[in-house]
């Protein structure tokens, strides 16, 4: 699903799509903290930016392949806590719920991802604490 660069982007961080998570989905930039790569992760499901999912995660945990559900819509990003993860972190706790729905079914994903810093870059490890409803 293609974002219009002027429109909010779907992280909620406040600044437009353009400004935000799409010059790291383009790879013009990378994430500065474990946060940031956080809500340009949930972008990219937004965004159906799967290449940008895969490049993300760290080599030890991805997938081989990742298919997106493309009837779900992401519908809102609440960041709960961040433990380190800053920018002389080299790792990283997340703690954020997810709200999506598909047709009229509304979903809500409670997660605890743990994130990882090599050579500068933010990858995503894993989720320690996953509960959906």
């Amino acid at each position: 699903m293609a974002i219009d660069p002027g429109s909010r982007c779907p992280c909620l961080s406040g600044l437009g799509y353009g400004e935000c998570c799409q010059p790291l989905h383009r790879g013009l930039r990378v994430a500065a903290t474990a946060e940031q790569l956080m809500r340009s992760r949930y972008s990219a499901f937004a965004a159906g930016e799967t290449a940008y999912l895969l490049e993300t995660w760290h080599p030890r945990t991805r997938p081989r392949a990742l298919e997106l559900d493309t009837d779900r819509v992401w519908t809102r990003l609440d960041i709960v806590r961040t433990a380190r993860g800053g920018l002389l972190d080299a790792d990283g706790l997340v703690e954020f719920v997810a709200y999506s729905r598909v047709g009229a079914d509304r979903q809500r994903q409670h997660e605890t991802s743990r994130f990882l810093r090599e050579r500068r870059r933010w990858f995503y490890l894993d989720a320690l604490d996953v509960a959906a409803d």
